[in-house]
């Protein structure tokens, strides 16, 4: 005997393998088995990974970070229970649109920041009060979060910042004005830098 629902629906019936995934989502979601919920958009910086769980949004991640694993990630750090369900992250997906056009210059969705810990945390914090088209530099930064001299601690707290554009590492520079490093890679920071100074 098959364990495989869609193995019994006509390869060609998509639209009743569109049904019965809906239904067993409803079903998921209605049962408390839904612990990370995901979809994928498609943006200027290319395609991006967006997880929720029922506190918030918990990871944004580039394509250059391999959605696969981070998914399995995912599931090892929070719960295997991750489902592809696309209308937890309607209103995410709906803001970010706002900010690629330049209408959004803040973001007012939840985040649950569990993936963070420690100082890590409180660097996060601190990032979401750099204003849109601004950027400040990685010691100034450290001293916002209290510990001035911990520079290299809040470089390591961007580049693992698990919900990057929606907490702002890109507005982190180097005291040179250069860029840095970006978890998207430097095309995705210079270019959203970009973005919010032509705004």
């Amino acid at each position: 005997m098959t364990t495989d629902l869609f193995a019994a629906l006509p390869a060609d019936d998509e639209a009743a393998q569109d049904r019965l995934r809906a239904r067993l989502l409803a079903a998921a979601e209605r049962d408390g088995l839904l612990d990370v919920a995901y979809r994928t958009v498609d943006s200027p910086v290319g395609p991006l990974l967006l997880a929720a769980t029922g506190a918030g949004l918990v990871r944004v991640a580039f394509s250059v970070e391999d959605h696969g694993c981070v998914l399995a990630e995912l599931a090892a750090a929070i719960s295997p229970r991750v489902l592809a369900a696309p209308a937890r992250l309607d209103t995410v997906s709906r803001e970010l649109d706002e900010y690629f056009t330049g209408r959004r210059h803040t973001f007012d969705v939840a985040v649950d920041l569990r993936l963070a810990k420690g100082f890590r945390r409180e660097v996060l914090r601190r990032l979401g009060e750099i204003p849109y088209g601004s950027t400040r530099s990685y010691s100034e930064v450290a001293a916002a979060a209290g510990s001035p001299k911990a520079v290299r601690a809040v470089g390591t707290a961007c580049a693992r910042n698990p919900v990057p554009l929606v907490v702002p590492c890109h507005r982190v520079v180097r005291a040179d004005g250069s860029s840095g490093r970006y978890r998207g890679g430097e095309d995705a920071k210079l270019a959203l830098l970009a973005l919010e100074t032509a705004s």
